[in-house]
């Protein structure tokens, strides 16, 4: 297996190798498991046993999450840790679950941690196709708050629907008491963005497209959970995996 390392773009950006290959990434780094290898791939909080971390700093998430493994030709996802795992389209698998097989392309894996902590463990296997590229970027402000606003799509639920203004201005309040977040400040963050990427689209298609087109990628949702320091102090996710 070849690792990559934290911070490596999102594969949601797609990423180059050969039909078959699979990619595995947290945000502490992945794996690149070539076709002629059948793995197993696990993940965990457990960073000494597993072979990609996730979730390292959240109790709630078990040592060994889950495991990727292949048999039959295939790649299958297994849930081995006490939360259950969630697939897209809201799907949850529970330990001791049959495994679920896994399709060719770009897969998110969700882990609900403590609090309203989300970590995202990204999967790709290879299918020879190229991938979306960000005809743009966001700056921190407009990925934090298209963030918040995206947060279903982001998820992929089965039926997502864009967080309204009022209701985002004040999560973002609650999230970030200093950075001025009233419903103007988001409509206008939203607008600037529109304008850019979308003219004339509603929030629900401008979030839509942004997370179709990869600008928005799964990761994002970690800017929506501080982590909690030994001190009591408060560490706020940096975002570099739309870039």
């Amino acid at each position: 297996m070849r690792t990559l390392p934290a911070g490596h773009p999102s594969l949601a950006l797609g990423f180059a190798s050969p039909p078959g290959t699979l990619v595995v990434l947290g945000r502490a780094g992945g794996v690149l498991v070539p076709p002629a290898l059948r793995g197993p791939v696990t993940f965990g909080r457990n960073t000494a046993e597993v072979t990609v971390p996730l979730g390292e700093d959240d109790r709630r998430v078990s040592r060994c999450h889950g495991v990727l493994e292949r048999h039959a030709g295939r790649w299958w996802v297994r849930a081995t840790g006490k939360v259950p795992l969630r697939l897209p389209r809201s799907r949850l698998l529970f330990a001791g679950a049959a495994p679920v097989p896994l399709s060719t392309g770009y897969l998110p894996v969700y882990a609900r941690g403590s609090g309203d902590r989300e970590h995202v463990l990204e999967v790709r296997i290879a299918d020879g196709t190229s991938s979306p590229v960000p005809a743009a970027r966001l700056r921190a402000d407009e990925r934090l708050v298209l963030a918040m606003v995206a947060r279903g799509f982001l998820r992929w639920e089965e039926r997502p629907r864009a967080v309204p203004v009022p209701l985002a201005a004040r999560r973002l309040s609650a999230l970030d008491p200093a950075g001025g977040w009233t419903a103007e400040a988001v409509a206008g963050v939203l607008d600037a963005v529109r304008d850019r990427f979308r003219p004339g689209a509603g929030d629900e298609d401008l979030v839509a497209g942004l997370v179709a087109a990869a600008v928005l990628v799964p990761p994002d949702l970690a800017l929506l959970s501080p982590v909690l320091m030994p001190d009591g102090g408060v560490e706020w996710m940096s975002s570099t995996w739309g870039s």
